[in-house]
């Protein structure tokens, strides 16, 4: 059985404001070399703290929340970096809501109309895709694939993307579920993390340890 993951209808945009706090950077040429990291312990790091009817985005007992009330609906939350290849991690949970839902991290965000995503659901699919000019489109197959190394419903996943000139991998507990090369590729932009709905509404997505480094 395959499904049919996009595309999505855009809708929210998160905007978050970077503190020194919470960024380390170190010579870009070092492989492995920490570009950022945030473990959300402290409310002051940075990222946005915003309520409304569509969606939420708040600290939470050393973690960060991102709920979305709507049906249909993506929201995303960068750290207002300037990148070129990077490695992403973090570790992520369903708290709430239905299991018919993408959570993960962007890379190469240009603007609202253009980045990749690195994605997966609580029902246990992942997948590789892109933004361009506001046209959500997968790249790594036609439809977001099953992979059994995701730990479905409300279990945790760590969850990696590597966008690393031409190749950009998902990798889920240390496993490569999905790889793409993409020939048309920015040579840079920020990074963050990712949530959407399908048809149901009332998802609620818990973040920790978010980290950038050299691939």
């Amino acid at each position: 059985m395959q499904k049919i993951r996009y595309p999505l209808r855009l809708c929210c945009l998160v905007l978050l404001i970077l503190l020194p706090a919470c960024r380390w950077f170190v010579p870009e040429s070092e492989s492995g070399a920490i570009l950022f990291q945030d473990d959300f312990s402290r409310p002051e790091s940075g990222w946005d703290r915003y309520h409304d009817d569509v969606y939420s985005v708040d600290y939470e007992q050393g973690t960060y929340h991102v709920r979305l009330f709507a049906a249909d609906t993506e929201v995303w939350a960068r750290p207002h970096l300037d990148l070129t290849d990077v490695r992403i991690e973090v570790i992520a949970k369903k708290v709430a809501g239905p299991d018919d839902n993408i959570y993960g991290v962007v890379c190469r965000y240009q603007d609202a109309d253009n980045f990749y995503f690195f994605v997966i659901s609580s029902d246990g699919y992942a997948g590789i895709g892109v933004h361009k000019n506001g046209e959500g489109i997968l790249l790594s197959e036609d439809t977001m694939q099953p992979a059994d190394v995701v730990q479905t419903g409300n279990t945790s996943n760590l969850i990696r993307a590597v966008c690393d000139g031409e190749r950009l991998r998902l990798y889920v507990n240390g496993v490569l579920v999905a790889s793409a090369e993409e020939t048309e590729k920015w040579p840079e932009g920020d990074a963050g993390l990712i949530v959407g709905t399908f048809a149901e509404p009332e998802v609620e997505i818990e973040f920790d340890n978010f980290s950038v480094s050299k691939p």
